[in-house]
């Protein structure tokens, strides 16, 4: 079987990725029986609502069902039984600040005989964001846009939020007691810790407000003297792997990048591609992630090795963008920007796509971007200067004039990144 249409196949790729981590395929094997008692449902992240309806649909009519999640704005799913919240993504707002407290309101008093249903995704360290006690919402924001811009990977994100936080952490789960709780979580973490996702708000947390402090140093982040002070202070410590406080806490991680990834190498030899997945938990700056995809590109076209043509080479995980301009775009345009600058794709007959899995490349309104091998040509007879996006951080207005962006809207899961570079015989 050949690929007549590449840029078809590229979609292809991402579709069925996308396809094959769905809140309606993952959620319902997982779902635990009904208890004896209550099942109140709650959660956050950008997957939380789509998550909350598959449970609906396979939940029996006749057990208990209630509770809330929140999801970003757009982000919603139609249910009858568990109230659907938006909120702001990725810096906070009042409104996920109201839907963390009322969430508090949702599990108290429960019994031991009721089940807490958590139901976790990325996007939730923004959208459960209640501010620890002498912080205040603006602290929150500000903190979140200068861990945003700082180039700090997720996981040293979530450790500086986690303990500013009255939530993250595993206190929500603390606040469950003595209720049974059951973690269910979508993935877009590198090395799916589900302490990380959504800094885990029902999981214990390994991390420390000593190495919250050392990541804010790390990437030289202003922190108001309030702020330094809570974090100095032993009362912002979250509660840790083997709290007795959390041993009736269950956490299942059930979509990942990798499902993602082989879903769609298995969609690659159904065409007679061969796939190369270079791996699910890929993390760095994303232009340097684009050099080295290009060399691996470039060692295939000429050697043959690690893989022969016909050939896609695919890969996961969260690259980073530090910011040093003011153009749009997100890790998947920069990502893809910088690979066009350095394949050669005309000479090459390379292929290339980027996006993200939740349907929004970091805050803009597309997935991503692809491009053929006429990237070239038509950079040229645009009379557009890549390096020039590039150093100003702005892929999306270069893909934008190529009219070459993807756009998805909310795909309502997140499994984070998505790279895919075709290589035709």
């Amino acid at each position: 079987m050949s690929v007549a249409d590449p840029q078809a196949f590229l979609r292809g790729l991402f579709d069925t990725a996308v396809a094959a981590v769905s809140p309606a395929l993952c959620v319902p094997p997982h779902l635990p029986p009904p208890p004896r008692g209550r099942t109140v449902v709650i959660g956050a992240g950008k997957a939380a609502a789509a998550m909350a309806a598959a449970v609906e649909a396979h939940w029996p009519a006749s057990a208990a069902l209630s509770g809330m999640v929140v999801t970003r704005y757009g982000h919603g799913a139609p249910t009858a039984r568990i109230r659907v919240v938006e909120a702001a993504h990725p810096v906070p707002d009042a409104a996920g600040e109201k839907a963390a407290a009322e969430m508090f309101a949702q599990v108290a008093g429960l019994a031991a005989d009721d089940l807490v249903l958590c139901l976790i995704s990325g996007g939730g360290s923004a959208l459960l964001a209640l501010p620890a006690p002498g912080l205040t919402l603006a602290d929150k924001q500000a903190m979140n846009r200068a861990l945003l811009k700082s180039g700090a990977n997720i996981h040293e994100m979530n450790c500086v939020r986690k303990h500013l936080s009255a939530i993250k952490g595993g206190r929500l789960a603390l606040a469950c007691a003595p209720a049974r709780v059951v973690t269910l979580g979508i993935s877009d973490i590198p090395g799916d810790d589900a302490s990380v996702i959504a800094s885990g708000p029902t999981v214990a947390d390994p991390t420390t407000r000593e190495q919250a402090l050392a990541i804010l140093a790390r990437y030289k982040i202003d922190v108001p003297p309030h702020v330094r002070a809570r974090l100095a202070s032993a009362d912002c410590e979250t509660p840790k792997p083997g709290d007795p406080r959390l041993a009736n806490c269950a956490t299942h991680v059930i979509a990942t990048a990798q499902q993602a990834l082989q879903a769609a190498a298995t969609y690659a030899r159904s065409h007679g591609v061969t796939p190369l997945v270079l791996g699910d938990s890929i993390e760095g700056e994303s232009r340097d992630i684009a050099y080295m995809h290009a060399a691996i590109a470039r060692q295939i076209a000429h050697h043959g090795e690690p893989a022969a043509r016909p050939c896609v080479i695919l890969s996961g995980g969260e690259t980073t963008v530090t910011v040093r301009g003011d153009g749009r775009g997100g890790r998947a345009a920069e990502f893809l920007l910088a690979l066009a600058g350095v394949l050669d794709a005309e000479t090459l007959g390379a292929w290339a796509l980027a996006c993200d899995t939740d349907g929004s490349d970091g805050t803009e309104d597309n997935a991503g971007a692809w491009f053929g091998p006429d990237i070239g040509e038509q950079t040229t007879n645009r009379r557009l200067a890549s390096a020039d996006f590039l150093a100003r951080n702005d892929g999306y207005s270069f893909f934008a004039a190529l009219d070459r962006l993807i756009v998805t809207g909310p795909t309502r899961t997140n499994v984070n990144d998505f790279r895919a570079i075709y290589l035709p015989r």
